[in-house]
């Protein structure tokens, strides 16, 4: 399996929340992930940044932001240019997966928990 260096966006130390459970087990597939939110701490041994510097080499963001807090964090998303956006459950945006696709960012509407456990990440 190709690594797929992984913004994991709403990072949380949180060990109840999915953000969490997620970078966990990117990080256990052989996944370089970037923890990015607004809690301090770290996940899977990676500090959480701000979302301020901008990642050129991002392969995917995994969104775990609800969509009322996501406006601020476009352009941060579309400037990191990833090739792809998975809107996890409860993330789901019509608006930013419109302009993420205008910038040939692919979006899906998935679970990377469901993802990973099937191989089809």
């Amino acid at each position: 399996m190709a690594n797929k260096k992984t913004l994991i966006l709403g990072a949380t130390p949180d060990t109840s929340r999915y953000a969490n459970f997620a970078a966990t087990r990117l990080v256990e597939r052989g996944h370089t992930i970037v923890n990015v939110g607004i809690k301090t701490g770290e996940v899977a041994g990676v500090p959480i940044e701000k979302p301020e510097t901008i990642h050129h080499d991002i392969d995917t963001i995994t969104l775990y932001v609800g969509p009322q807090n996501q406006p601020p964090l476009y352009d941060y998303i579309l400037n990191t240019n990833p090739k792809r956006i998975i809107f996890n459950p409860g993330t789901e945006n019509t608006e930013l997966r419109r302009k993420a696709n205008e910038k040939g960012i692919e979006t899906e509407y998935a679970c990377t928990l469901v993802m990973l456990s099937v191989g089809e990440y």
